[in-house]
């Protein structure tokens, strides 16, 4: 019964920033890691970071030093601040928790990003 809501996208200039967030309805199991998938029209979906109840994380290269994921065990959330943005990063972000690192067990409905000037 779990359910995963997306919030925090929108438009952006190059170089700005934004902060996703996505909240679960009900408990993810203990083994569960969230993270974040992207994809693009035309292009192949993408794990962006992703991060264990422990705090392991891992991101792909393309975002490695402007992207940083976090997570509220308690509240079952996670979050993705997103720096220094470029033009490659739009697309629509797709919160997901399930086994690390490949995830997938739940999915969120995605909030688009958009990153142009």
């Amino acid at each position: 019964q779990v359910q995963l809501v997306e919030s925090g996208g929108g438009l952006v200039q190059p170089g700005g920033s934004l902060r996703l967030s996505c909240a679960a309805s009900g408990r993810i199991l203990s083994i569960y890691a969230m993270g974040w998938y992207r994809q693009a029209p035309g292009k192949q979906r993408e794990l962006v970071a992703a991060i264990t109840s422990g705090g392991s994380t891992k991101y792909a290269d393309s975002v490695k030093g402007r992207f940083t994921i976090s997570r509220d065990n308690a509240k079952n959330s996670v979050y993705l601040q997103m720096n220094s943005l470029k033009p490659e990063d739009t697309a629509v972000y797709y919160c997901s928790a399930g086994l690390f690192p490949a995830l997938g067990g739940y999915w969120g409905q995605g909030t688009q990003v958009t990153v142009s000037s």
